[in-house]
């Protein structure tokens, strides 16, 4: 069995803490590869500012370029909206046999996964791996089932911060990937 994470998230837009996460996970877990699941839509999240998810699926096809460890997967876009975690597992296992998935996720998604659709069964059946978040309990999140926290750099740089940033001006060329962050520009997303 191939291990894989998944990544779920908007990505909207993808930067340089979500490839530094990323490249952690592969190089010091056992993953053998991660793939960036792109949400059309979080059904926690609002939709405000968030842009089609062919942008954001292109971005991080950009920002990984050709590294073998990721894939940029639009599954989620072929199955019924708002997307649920564990609707696109069970697709994943049916289409994927030889792959074990895990999920990667902050630890600060930990406080809203009572919320989940099945958490339940998420949470018994799939093994998570946990990077840390500014704020949160990293011992009390260590006692959760199928819960492994990893020792990752902490991330304090976030999606909303660069977009905010950007409707501000600022230069954010260092906080993306380049090419992720030069298609932004071209396409002027996030700019008022």
């Amino acid at each position: 069995m191939v291990k894989t994470g998944l990544y779920f998230g908007s990505f909207n837009p993808i930067h340089i803490g979500h490839m530094a996460i990323a490249s952690f996970m592969t190089e010091f877990t056992a993953l053998e590869q991660l793939w960036f699941v792109v949400s059309p839509h979080n059904p926690l999240k609002e939709k405000t500012s968030l842009l089609k998810g062919y942008h954001r699926l292109e971005m991080v096809r950009l920002a990984i370029d050709r590294d073998d460890r990721f894939r940029a997967s639009d599954i989620e876009f072929n199955l019924p909206t708002p997307s649920y975690t564990i609707d696109t597992l069970t697709y994943l296992e049916e289409k994927y046999p030889e792959r074990e998935f895990l999920l990667v996720m902050g630890a600060d998604g930990l406080r809203t996964f009572h919320k989940w659709k099945h958490a339940e069964l998420i949470e018994k059946k799939y093994q998570r791996l946990i990077y840390p978040r500014p704020g949160v309990d990293l011992e009390q999140a260590a006692r959760l089932p199928n819960v492994t926290v990893v020792d990752a750099p902490l991330m304090e740089i976030s999606s909303s911060f660069i977009r905010k940033a950007i409707g501000e001006g600022r230069d954010v060329r260092h906080l993306m990937p380049e090419r992720a962050y030069n298609y932004m520009r071209e396409m002027h997303f996030y700019e008022r």
